[in-house]
């Protein structure tokens, strides 16, 4: 009997090694198809004895056809090189579908939504009227006014009023230089920010993991020449085909081992840790407005709304993410040298700053206020952040249920993060004219 147990557990156990996939549009940094990552793997529910009774969302724009430095820089110089190469793809091993693959999307499409992003903002308006079905249907929604930020509002709000459309106002924030902080995308007030910061340490890196990869290729197709730039391109496609066409033969781990897509995964990580995270202070500035103008408006009890929810791009929830102190790579360390934790020649597996989990497409940002009565807690108000559906205590904020957080220390908590990273004037070296706080939950026009 003993030896019939042994016996069980050993061929039990290849069963459980191998039911693991290595899922490459997991680890497709900001063009990953929306998931939720479940790190940490705490329950999503309100912790026990605890009901929401407001809620603030940030939402990155649903999934594109491609942004135009994408298209530019990676993927139309590729598919142009493709088209002229004499190189015979069908005698090669992992490229053969080349010899009939035809480009997903061209220029007509770019920074449009797909199909796919309309249907994920649709399925998150869903989602979030069964979480909170007991708040008052949301009278307004705010969108920044690219077409896409609206696209992905119109098609939340159709998900979440069941298409009565017409009970929700959908507020558009111009995108302008002169609306300083006072809007859904503060970067481009900020004469400090620059989009290119971290295409350096990027590009340093991808230098790195891309040798390998172009004289594998290179070895099978001699006459394309396979550069870097083609390598990244190659790797964007599995994730732009797949929203578009629903699959991409760029993701098979044939093409590219689990091994190569954390390299292009960590490459990423590197240009959004010094473009929109803790690579450079700016960025806590940057997202702090919107913290600090969700709070107030969750805390005004005299307003009728309960639910916020607004839209943006893809450089304001990392910001939001820094301003909170969340995937912070030093947390826990009392590092001085935060940049020390990303280094450009090797990849930091052990990191907590993960681009794929933190903006994949439709990547959305959460403030609870809970009012609770759990058990070894004092009866009150507490609040939590979500990430993409799943908690996110914050480090030196946790002393409620279920990783959340008293309204006196989170409200502490606020006001230091106000102080170190409240002047967003200062912070950016704009006009003093320029507003330095968001009031679009409060301003009436």
């Amino acid at each position: 009997m003993h030896f019939q147990f042994l016996f069980l557990a050993f061929i039990a156990a290849p069963v459980l090694a191998s039911s693991y996939r290595f899922n490459p549009l997991e680890h497709s940094a900001g063009i990953a198809p929306y998931f939720i990552p479940h790190d940490p793997p705490l329950d999503s529910s309100p912790p026990q004895g605890c009901n929401v009774t407001r809620a603030a969302y940030l939402v990155r724009h649903a999934a594109i056809y491609a942004n135009d430095f994408d298209y530019e820089t990676y993927l139309e110089p590729f598919v142009k090189k493709l088209q002229n190469t004499s190189q015979n793809w069908s005698s090669t091993s992992t490229l053969r579908f080349l010899s009939n693959w035809t480009a997903p999307v061209t220029e007509t499409h770019l920074e449009k939504l797909t199909r796919v992003g309309l249907q994920e903002a649709r399925s998150l308006g869903i989602s979030l009227q069964k979480n909170y079905v007991h708040l008052k249907t949301p009278t307004k929604v705010w969108s920044s006014t690219a077409q896409r930020t609206i696209k992905s509002a119109q098609s939340f709000i159709s998900g979440f009023t069941g298409n009565h459309t017409s009970s929700v106002n959908l507020i558009q924030v111009e995108e302008s230089k002169k609306a300083g902080a006072d809007s859904l995308t503060p970067y481009k007030s900020c004469s400090a920010y620059s989009s290119s910061y971290g295409s350096d340490q990027s590009s340093a890196f991808g230098e790195v993991y891309t040798k390998p990869i172009i004289a594998r290729l290179n070895a099978q197709a001699p006459s394309f020449n396979f550069t870097q730039d083609d390598i990244t391109g190659m790797f964007e496609l599995c994730g732009y085909e797949t929203v578009i066409r629903g699959s991409s033969p760029f993701c098979s781990l044939n093409l590219f081992t689990s091994d190569e897509w954390l390299g292009f995964e960590y490459a990423n990580d590197l240009m959004y840790f010094y473009n929109t995270g803790y690579g450079r202070k700016l960025s806590a500035s940057l997202g702090f407005p919107w913290l600090n103008a969700s709070v107030a408006a969750l805390d005004d009890e005299s307003s009728a709304q309960e639910l916020y929810v607004s839209f943006t791009h893809r450089e304001l929830p990392p910001t939001v993410i820094t301003a909170l102190g969340l995937y912070n790579n030093s947390a826990y360390t009392e590092a001085n040298n935060v940049n020390y934790t990303m280094p450009e020649d090797k990849i930091n597996y052990n990191r907590a700053w993960k681009s794929s989990e933190i903006l994949p497409f439709l990547t959305n940002i959460a403030i609870e206020r809970m009012s609770c009565k759990s058990y070894g807690f004092d009866e009150g108000v507490y609040y939590r952040i979500l990430n993409n559906a799943g908690p996110q205590p914050l480090v030196d904020c946790r002393d409620g249920p279920g990783g959340s957080c008293t309204k006196e220390q989170f409200h502490n908590f606020v006001k230091e993060r106000d102080e170190l990273f409240g002047d967003y004037n200062k912070a950016c070296g704009s006009d003093s004219d320029y507003p330095s706080s968001l009031s679009i939950y409060t301003n009436e026009s």
